[in-house]
């Protein structure tokens, strides 16, 4: 907490933030001004890290780094060559088949416009009619005379001008504009082979030039770093080219036994869109839809064709993405969306591809080198606070609703002590270090203690009380303890002893706080968990212990007795001298010291041990477990959990 208000805090000195305005800016205007460099490098790496795995295997198979790298790089070549081909033949062929079709385009669209337009145009039309009705001003002039009045006298008898057709171009302007249209794809083409093959060459050479250029600080953290990030980046990758060359793949065959044209260019387009995220596979889909709207009269091709892409998109995200690479990346879904936009800004249609591993990089930077922590919670997939965290959070807001609600996802894996352990106790020492400090106000310390309140009774089961009156639910921090208020509330339904008087011997457990305010919720917290076990627990106070036991009560009963505290260093004497007072008074018990200080204390020592008690334990999870344990610890019966 003390580091969360410390980067809340506005001490930046105005120098440094001016500094960091600038930095971002230089960096924003080094990516958008220096993207011609900057693309055909960064898909290099990109493509590196895809064809690293080949390398590897062909090195396996006794080639050497430079063979490798010729295998590889000459395979990707053709590979890509091929799917170019493929595409450009098959638009060729499209284009060719177009005009064949032109009756029932035309078709088609007129019905569409009827459909959409043309009801919009027929009530467009109705109503401007009725305006001009209203604003017409009674002109007798025709429309003739209007027309030759908008000319001037001047061009009135000029004859009309002729226009004049160009010649074709002649095959050499053809063929240059032709060349000079594909010139720029094939220059960067170019530069990215060149760049990739030097950057496979030099692969280690550049990895440990990284590592000495941001590291030389923390060597083992820069290496873990770059190593996190290459393992993912190229596991990503890999996975996604796999996946997306399947999905083609069905989606031609599909399209084939559809009876589509063209259904290689489809298949191959959705496989090459897809690395576009969220939208890519949708634009292959809405073409290939338009264009089996446009070959056949009816619309059973298009239905069939969108049909089908859905169908393959719907299986291969919900089930196939997530078991191969679902969260591998690390990314959360809205970090992905905003990372698309803001790369297709900078960069355009490469930036749109290249925005999923740009952002994975910044993420992994931003995990293992601290300046950077910042872009891991903004853009990764782990919660930005912890459960405890969250807790406190929702509970300064009042909102137990989404605390039970995260809660009962919590227990539907793990027990209540668990729970306990893990985020209620943190949370409540969080409390007490604010309250410590003086900074939470006193309605909201009523509000939290009534939101914890809530969380604990309908967590351990009692429904009814969890619904009682906001204003009879004080803070923890009051004169009447959350603690006691609980129990009062509790002992209404178990009566005065919160059980039977008779019950079996070596049956009941008791949890009894030091005397503060967070003893006395621990031993009730404590209570509740062992009555989720079916165990018989009770909590008594320091008060109820100093007359002696009355004679109804046989003290044979009590199997355990568990002294808590929340604050050891300075309850530490009482622990003796309670440990001795409960020798003489239940002989038979065992009695156990609980120490559940703050998670929070960094100390040197180890934690506090209560050498007189018979055992010391230091989470709820342990003591619930050691009351299982009991060989001759009956379990709650029906008659104590009614209160009978």
């Amino acid at each position: 907490m003390n580091a969360v208000r410390n980067l809340l805090k506005n001490d930046t000195p105005p120098t440094n933030k001016l500094a960091q305005i600038l930095g971002s800016a230089t960096v924003l205007g080094l990516l958008y001004f220096g993207r011609d460099v900057l693309i055909p490098i960064t898909l290099a790496i990109i493509l590196s890290l895809l064809i690293a795995p080949l390398i590897r295997w062909l090195r396996r198979f006794g080639l050497g780094q430079v063979g490798s790298i010729v295998v590889a790089v000459s395979g990707l070549s053709v590979a890509l060559s091929f799917v170019g081909l493929v595409i450009g033949l098959q638009v060729i062929h499209m284009a060719a088949s177009l005009p064949q079709y032109e009756d029932t385009i035309r078709s088609k669209v007129v019905t569409l416009d009827e459909m959409t337009l043309g009801k919009l145009n027929l009530v467009t039309g109705q109503a401007n009619r009725v305006i001009s009705q209203m604003f017409a001003k009674g002109d007798e002039s025709t429309p003739d005379a209007d027309a030759d009045a908008l000319v001037a006298p001047e061009n009135r008898n000029r004859p009309l001008p002729v226009t004049i057709q160009e010649s074709a171009p002649s095959p050499f302007t053809l063929l240059t504009r032709i060349a000079g249209s594909v010139w720029g794809p094939l220059e960067t083409a170019g530069i990215v082979f060149v760049v990739l093959i030097f950057v496979l060459l030099e692969h280690e050479a550049l990895r440990d030039r990284l590592i000495r250029l941001i590291g030389s600080d923390d060597l083992r953290a820069t290496t873990i770093a770059v190593n996190d990030a290459g393992t993912r980046l190229s596991r990503f990758f890999v996975s996604q080219f796999a996946v997306n060359l399947a999905v083609g793949t069905l989606i031609w065959l599909g399209l084939s036994l559809i009876g589509l044209s063209q259904a290689l260019l489809w298949g191959v387009m959705a496989a090459v869109l897809r690395f576009v995220p969220y939208v890519g596979v949708w634009i292959a889909a809405f073409c290939a839809t338009l264009l089996a709207a446009a070959i056949t009269p009816g619309w059973e091709m298009a239905v069939l064709t969108l049909g089908l892409f859905l169908m393959i998109e719907v299986l291969v995200a919900q089930l196939v993405e997530p078991q191969l690479y679902g969260h591998t990346t690390g990314l959360s879904p809205l970090s992905v969306v905003i990372a698309a936009i803001f790369w297709s800004w900078i960069w355009g249609p490469v930036g749109l591809v290249l925005s999923t591993p740009m952002t994975l990089v910044l993420v992994v930077a931003g995990r293992y080198i601290k300046a950077l922590n910042f872009l891991e919670i903004l853009l990764g997939e782990v919660p930005a606070l912890t459960m405890p965290e969250n807790f406190y959070q929702r509970a300064l807001s009042g909102d137990a609703e989404e605390i039970i609600a995260s809660a009962r996802a919590f227990l539907k894996r793990k027990p209540l002590a668990v729970y306990c352990d893990t985020v209620l106790r943190p949370a409540l020492h969080m409390l007490a270090i604010d309250y410590n400090g003086k900074s939470i106000s006193h309605a909201e310390q009523k509000r939290v203690g009534a939101v914890i309140g809530t969380v604990i009774e309908t967590l351990s089961g009692s429904g009814k009380t969890a619904k009682a009156p906001r204003r009879q639910r004080q803070s923890v921090l009051e004169e009447t303890s959350l603690g006691r208020q609980l129990r009062a509330r509790r002992e209404q339904q178990t009566g005065r002893w919160q059980g039977p008087v008779n019950a079996p011997l070596g049956s009941v457990v008791l949890a009894i706080g030091l005397g503060s305010a967070g003893d006395e919720l621990a031993a009730e917290i404590l209570v509740r968990i062992l009555r989720t076990q079916q165990i018989d627990g009770r909590h008594l106070s320091l008060e109820d212990l100093k007359g002696p036991i009355p004679s109804e009560v046989n003290p044979d009963i009590v199997a355990m007795v568990f002294l808590i505290s929340v604050i050891p260093e300075q309850e530490r004497e009482m622990f003796d001298d309670l440990i001795a007072t409960f020798r003489e008074r239940l002989p038979h018990a065992r009695i156990m010291a609980a120490v559940l200080s703050s998670p929070f204390d960094l100390r040197d020592s180890p934690p506090v041990l209560v050498e007189s008690a018979d055992q010391t334990f230091y989470a709820y999870e342990e003591m619930a477990q050691a009351c299982i344990d009991v060989p001759k610890a009956p379990a709650l019966s029906s008659q104590t959990r009614q209160g009978k």
